[in-house]
């Protein structure tokens, strides 16, 4: 204990008076306190947009993320596809309906050996070029 504090035992203020000891009570309060009042015009010049609500939230029944895949996952994913009834072997080509299987677009990460063909509705530029240099092919 310091000795300061020892000597103010007793003593109500410990010498701050009665408001400086309290808190931020010296200081005019922590972070934004008094921006109606004391810190209003710091607030006008440099926040001005701090009170009130701004913008436009969309509603989420409008927001819908895509949900996507990438070309590496296809080949990994394949034997579960064919279960499911999304996919079909045909000689040594596989034809794949990612459209039914809520696939919004195709995106070129990775790289697949195998020649498919592919049903779905977006497709970046990157993944057409994977799959047509496998031997294989897209509609959309």
């Amino acid at each position: 204990m310091p000795s300061r504090t020892k000597k103010m035992r007793g003593s109500r203020t410990h010498g701050r008076g009665k408001k400086a000891g309290r808190g931020a009570g010296l200081i005019g309060g922590h972070g934004q306190a008094g921006l109606s009042k004391t810190g209003k015009i710091h607030m006008l010049k440099y926040d001005r947009d701090h009170f009130g609500r701004h913008g436009f939230k969309r509603p989420q029944s409008v927001v819908r993320a895509n949900s996507t895949i990438n070309v590496s996952e296809l080949e990994e994913n394949m034997e579960r596809y064919i279960s499911m009834g999304f996919a079909a072997k045909d000689g040594d080509m596989y034809n794949i309906n990612l459209t039914d299987a809520g696939i919004d677009k195709l995106l070129g990460n990775g790289s697949i050996g195998i020649p498919v063909k592919v049903t779905v509705s977006q497709v970046s530029a990157k993944a057409r070029e994977k799959i047509e240099a496998s031997g294989g092919s897209i509609a959309e």
